[in-house]
Formats: C-alpha cells, sequence, structure tokens
C-alpha cells in the first residue's frame, strides 16, 4: 500500500487529497507546517508527498531538496493556490514529480497521484534490474537518483547524455550503462573530444582509407567502425566542431557512415552515450551545437552531483580507492584512521571524485611503509582547508532563511551544557569537541535501538553509508 503525505495549512484541502488517496487505496497522513511534515519523512517511509509551496513555518520549494532525501525517498507534487508558470519550472528542476494548482478538478488530482504512483513503482522495478556497479561506489540520496536514471538507461537502446562537473564520474557511469545493457558482451569504445584537434576529428570518427590523404599510409578505423555491436561513449562531446556535428548527426540517424577518402558507405550497429561538463543548451541557444543533435543526444539524460553533496559517500570511495591503489602500487592495504576520514568529509573536492583519487594515490606514496593514513600523510593545502571548515562550525549550521525549513530536533537543553563548566573551565575547542560527542553519542544509540540493531535499516533512517555508520559506532563505543 503507497503511503502519501499532505503537507498543506489549508485543512479542506488536505481532506480532499486524503479522501481521493483513500479511495484510490491509499493510506495518507496529513499535516500542516514543514516542521511536523519533516519529522514525520524522518521517521516513516512516504511514497508520494503533497506540498504546499507557502507554508506557516517556511517555503515548500525550499524544503524539496530534504524531502526527496528524506527516508523513502518520495516524489513530490507540488500543489498551491496560484497559478506561477516561473514556480512550476522551479519545482521541477528541483526534483517535483507534478505542479499543479488548488483549483484543479478532483479528476485531476487523482490523475496526476496514480500516474506518478505508476512510474514510481516502475521505477523501482527498473533499479532492482542493475547488477553489477562494481566501480560506481555510494549509497548517497544524490547517487539514489542517478542509480534510478542509470537502471532505466541500461535497460534500452537510446542514446545517453551524462552531464555534471569534470571529475564527476561520467566515464565510470557511462562504462555501468554498458556493463548493464544487452551490448555488455560488445565493445565500450572511448573517444575524448577535447583532446584531439579540430581537423583530425571526423578522421578518427569516421576512420580514413590508405592514401586518402598525405601521410595515410595504410587504412584506420574509426571509433564508429570500432564500437559496431558494442557502445560509443565521447566523452567532453560538446567539443565536437559545428561541421562533425552536422556529418555526426546523420550517423546517428542513419547508422551508415563513409571513412574519409571511400566511395562507400559503411554501416555501424552502435550504441551513443555521450558526457559534457558544458551547459549545452546554452551552447545551442549560441549557435555553437546544433538543436537537432543535441535533443537526439538527450533521448535519456542524467546528471552526476558533484562530491560536495554526497560526502556521506566518501568513506566507502575512500576505503574503495585506497584498496585499488595499494594494489597498483603492491602495497599491503593501509587502514583509514577515523580522523583521516573525518579530514576528508571536512573538505570540499572542487575536482570531485577525481580529486579524491588523486589525493589517495599522493598520500599513500607519502605515507610509505605507514600501515595506517592519518591526517599528517594528507597533503598540506587539503588539510588546511578541511581543518579550517571544521573550526568554523558556524557555517554549517542552517541560516536565518532555511531555519525553518530544516530544523526539526529541539535544542539541546542548557542544564546539560552547563554541567561542563562544573570541572576546570574548558576551552572552546575542547567545550565544542565534548558537545558534539555527547549528540553524537545520543543519536547513535537512538538510532541503533530504532533500527532493533539493523545496520541496513540504521543506514537508511540516518542516511549514513554503512562505513561512516561502523566508524562512529566504533568511535563511541556503541555495539549493535
Amino acid at each position: 500500500m503507497f503511503r502519501i503525505l499532505i503537507i498543506d495549512d489549508d485543512p479542506n484541502i488536505s481532506n480532499i487529497i486524503s479522501q481521493l488517496a483513500e479511495d484510490c487505496g491509499y493510506q495518507p497522513a496529513a499535516v500542516s507546517n514543514l516542521t511536523d511534515g519533516l519529522a514525520l519523512l524522518q521517521s516513516t517511509p512516504f511514497d508520494l508527498v503533497f506540498l504546499d509551496v507557502r507554508l506557516p513555518d517556511g517555503s515548500g520549494l525550499k524544503a524539496l531538496p530534504n524531502i526527496r532525501s528524506s527516508k523513502g525517498q518520495p516524489d513530490v507534487i507540488i500543489i498551491t493556490g496560484a497559478g506561477d508558470p516561473d514556480g512550476a519550472e522551479l519545482a521541477i528542476q528541483n526534483g517535483a514529480w507534478d505542479y499543479i494548482e488548488k483549483g484543479s478538478s478532483l479528476k485531476q488530482i487523482t490523475f496526476s497521484m496514480e500516474r506518478a504512483l505508476k512510474f514510481r513503482e516502475r521505477n523501482k522495478e527498473w533499479s532492482e534490474r542493475i547488477i553489477k556497479r562494481d566501480s560506481l561506489i555510494g549509497e548517497s540520496p544524490a547517487l539514489h537518483s542517478v542509480l534510478e536514471n542509470l537502471s532505466v538507461a541500461a535497460t534500452g537502446d537510446a542514446s545517453v547524455l551524462i552531464t555534471g562537473e569534470t571529475g564527476t564520474g561520467k566515464e565510470v557511469v557511462a562504462r555501468t550503462v554498458h556493463e548493464n545493457s544487452n551490448r555488455a558482451e560488445g565493445p565500450f569504445v572511448v573517444l575524448d573530444c577535447a583532446s584531439i584537434p579540430e581537423n583530425l576529428v571526423e578522421g578518427e570518427l569516421f576512420g580514413h582509407i590508405k592514401g586518402s590523404f598525405t601521410g595515410a599510409t595504410t587504412s584506420q578505423k574509426g571509433v564508429i567502425e570500432q564500437a559496431d555491436q558494442g557502445t560509443l561513449f565521447l566523452d567532453e562531446v560538446g567539443e565536437l566542431p559545428l561541421p562533425t556535428q552536422s556529418a555526426f548527426l546523420r550517423v546517428l540517424q542513419e547508422k551508415r557512415y563513409r571513412p574519409i577518402g571511400s566511395t562507400s558507405e559503411k554501416t555501424s550497429n552502435f550504441r551513443l552515450v555521450a558526457a559534457t561538463n558544458r551547459n549545452l543548451e546554452k551552447m545551442c541557444e549560441e549557435g555553437t551545437f546544433r538543436t537537432d543533435l543535441y535533443y537526439r543526444l538527450k533521448s535519456c539524460s542524467m546528471e552526476l552531483p558533484p562530491l560536495r553533496n554526497r560526502l556521506e559517500d566518501i568513506p566507502a570511495l575512500a576505503e574503495f580507492h585506497t584498496k585499488r591503489l595499494c594494489s597498483k602500487y603492491d602495497s599491503s592495504t593501509k587502514m583509514l584512521s577515523d580522523e583521516f576520514v573525518t579530514m576528508l568529509m571536512h573538505y570540499d573536492w572542487p575536482g570531485n571524485v577525481r580529486e579524491l583519487v588523486q589525493t589517495l594515490e599522493r598520500t599513500i606514496m607519502r605515507a610509505k611503509g605507514e600501515p595506517t593514513l592519518y591526517p599528517e600523510h594528507l597533503p598540506v593545502d587539503i588539510r588546511a582547508r578541511a581543518a579550517g571548515k571544521m573550526l568554523r562550525p558556524q557555517e554549517e549550521q542552517p541560516t536565518a532563511e532555511t531555519k525553518d525549513d530544516t530544523n526539526i530536533f529541539e535544542p539541546v537543553p542548557a542544564s546539560i551544557l552547563s554541567s561542563l563548566f562544573n570541572d576546570e573551565f574548558p576551552s572552546f575547542k575542547t567545550f565544542r569537541t565534548t558537545c558534539i560527542a555527547q549528540i553524537e553519542q545520543v543519536y547513535l544509540e537512538n538510532l541503533i535501538r530504532e533500527a532493533q540493531g539493523s545496520i541496513k535499516e540504521a543506514c537508511k533512517l540516518s542516511g549514513l553509508s554503512r562505513t561512516r555508520l561502523y566508524v562512529l559506532m566504533k568511535e563511541h563505543n556503541i555495539s549493535r
């Protein structure tokens, strides 16, 4: 039975949607403000949330990321009293499933609700089909949405467009799509469009025959031919020259091409996966990328989150790549100290996963024969920035603008904090460290109790990765 939550301060609207949900056989619940809604979402998994834009204690749109990443990772339908095209676009861009007005008919509301839940059910089936993702590490909510799109892409044969910042792992995702598709037994061919001079791009794509130009002493297959029956991965596709874009579009449509210097056409049955860190839509507006090619590429698209938005995946990523790098250098596997992992999680990683891997490689080389990695082994620049962030806890607190949307916990009673001053007056750093340790201790004890000792359930409730949870439990001497 699907669970539906209505967050709306209008009791009439809540009652109407609740009744519609019950009539469809679903289980509804309703609250009148964000604070109660976020608290309920943390304790109970919901499949769908009807969310008002303007609530007594905050904006529904600003709370969208928190709702989408809550325990059940529900879909969201924004419902408001005023038609707002800009608000509708913003809601969809931030992960809302649909956007409807309170004046909509009962039929429209029911249709949107049932369509969202049916799509959710199909998505779940698709996501369970993905088996192999050995190099795609993490269980964070930010990565979960990528895995959903990836599972859909793997079941079809349409072109895939992967976007995201440099270093987020676009090639890893492309390989994962290939390995889980019906082309897994075929070749996976990579062409980095940014690394090839403009006058050589067509030769790399289509190949050439012997004698077709000065220096062509032998015939050469292009990547299109090499990828026959497999997958062609074009990295940095935004760097393709405009004339080449036109020629490549025809290849995508017809699956036919002509090597340079040849008088006859060849065929190649390949699947295209493309990636870029550029805004192709903006490039289309500027006339530097063909609009028809852009729409052909984005038959199935996914955006990879930057590492700073999935910090909870860092312990698992660090452990995976440390083992791999130690094997590469024929070294015994090194342990990661708690302090080392904490330091990694307090750095913003502008270079994303690629920067993390490069940092681990430098660190392993610096540590030499040491069996355990400590913060002191990290490069100085990264350690300094992470330490600075750790000493500025106020930057991690909700701002006045968002506090009402996200704060669902009561403050620590002053009597508990005052007890820390009974002995010698502590330094600020000691006081802060002690407070954080006590709060973490209380949270973890309640977390394990709520999860009834199940680590899997505890990870779902807390949003922590399994590795990070074990680290914290060890740190605070908490057993299952």
